[in-house]
């Protein structure tokens, strides 16, 4: 996956107790369902291309 940064998020507590209840219901960590949600939008806002892994070729580039 290559390197990690590191960040101080700050949320307040009812935000944390709703992030904290979906990562439960997805079976992720907190921390895998922050990344998931930073990936999700990045994906759809156009700023991140490509699969989940890091260096994977798009879907699209794989069809004939």
């Amino acid at each position: 996956m290559g390197e990690r940064k590191t960040i101080l998020l700050r949320l307040d507590p009812k935000k944390f107790k709703a992030l904290e209840k979906w990562a439960a219901d997805e079976f992720r960590s907190t921390n895998g369902q922050i990344e998931f949600i930073i990936d999700d939008a990045l994906r759809k806002a156009g700023r991140l291309k490509g699969n989940r892994e890091e260096g994977m070729e798009e879907k699209k580039d794989l069809l004939p």
